[in-house]
């Protein structure tokens, strides 16, 4: 069996090769962009992965790999779109090389494109390819949307902020290593096991990402740290902190919440009305520390890896088959196994 870092390399050698020759070259060049950004390609390893516990000739369903990424990537430009954010992978984004409108017809066509990658499987596939492939896709629309709606609410609960992360997120892990296993001919039963691994260690990666943006290192995290408190976005660790606060923590909490900040020094050198990023995400950190987010986040995360394993450990196959899969979802939360 291949390593993972052999498959992302025939994934990236393959979405190289991509040949991007119909007209106009100003709809083309941003796609060719974005999928030069690079990034770990995790679900197209994991699709592959899944394919080679049962067969070996992965080359064969390298269409389907390479429709996940574009897929994927396309959910990426158009949140950088919609978030306005500057920089994707330590480069700018589309919108900002080229513009907004060039973005959203680019991410279109993307997914357009994507749909025709997956129309590639061998005919008897097909069906079963393209009906996964459409059900997830609009489960992470229906994600998205209810992050947004999040947005203007104070009221989240953790079990919809679950479901949330579950449907941005995870259903789209899930899907690539089913549709692996599904070209593999693997049992039905195997099948939705691999589902479900990868539903698992999805919500596990989302977790744990929301506890780094915290708790984590600039250097080794990719981004600055504090990102969500700053944008008041309803995670894990916020709602939970509104759940668990006393009456003055959470009066504290929500006074922080409303804090706008600035990092701009007035004329006369005083800092304007409000707070630095640095001094809000402080005060915030402050309060999960006292009401125990941190440990309950990594319980939490600790609760989905212990899940994910016991899926994978019913796939029907040797052990030593599976390790491969196994350690490299552990490697992607940062795991020892």
């Amino acid at each position: 069996m291949r390593t993972p870092a052999e498959i992302l390399e025939m994934v990236n050698r393959a979405l190289a090769e991509m040949p991007f020759d119909r007209q106009p070259q100003s709809l083309y060049e941003p796609i060719k962009y974005v999928l030069s950004l690079g990034g770990k390609r995790i679900r197209p390893v994991l699709m592959l992965m899944a394919y080679e516990l049962y067969r070996d000739d992965v080359e064969t369903v390298m269409p389907t790999a390479l429709g996940i990424e574009t897929y994927h990537n396309y959910t990426l430009l158009h949140d950088d779109v919609m978030d306005k954010a500057e920089v994707r992978r330590g480069k700018p984004t589309v919108h900002k090389v080229w513009d907004e409108n060039t973005a959203i017809l680019s991410g279109d066509t993307m997914l357009v494109l994507a749909y025709q990658l997956m129309s590639r499987v061998e005919g008897r596939y097909l069906s079963d390819v393209l009906d996964l492939f459409t059900e997830t896709a609009l489960q992470i629309g229906e994600g998205q949307q209810m992050d947004l709606d999040f947005e203007n609410r104070m009221d989240v609960k953790e079990e919809e902020y679950i479901e949330m992360i579950r449907l941005k997120t995870s259903v789209l892990l899930a899907c690539s290593l089913a549709l692996g296993a599904i070209q593999a001919d693997a049992p039905v039963a195997d099948i939705e096991r691999l589902y479900d691994f990868g539903v698992n260690v999805g919500l596990a990666f989302q977790l744990q990402d929301d506890l780094l943006d915290v708790y984590g290192d600039t250097a080794t995290f990719g981004k600055k740290i504090g990102g969500d408190i700053i944008e008041g976005k309803k995670t894990f660790m916020l709602i939970n902190a509104l759940r668990l606060a006393n009456d003055a923590q959470r009066d504290e909490l929500e006074r922080w919440l409303d804090t706008p900040v600035t990092d701009a020094i007035g004329a006369a050198g005083c800092m304007p009305k409000g707070h630095t990023p640095g001094e809000k995400i402080a005060a915030v950190t402050a309060l999960y520390n006292e009401i125990g987010i941190r440990e309950l986040a990594e319980r939490k995360i600790n609760d989905y890896f212990e899940r994910a394993f016991a899926c994978l450990d019913r796939v029907n196959l040797p052990a030593d088959r599976k390790q491969p899969l196994r350690d490299f979802a552990a490697s992607l939360l940062g795991r020892k196994n």
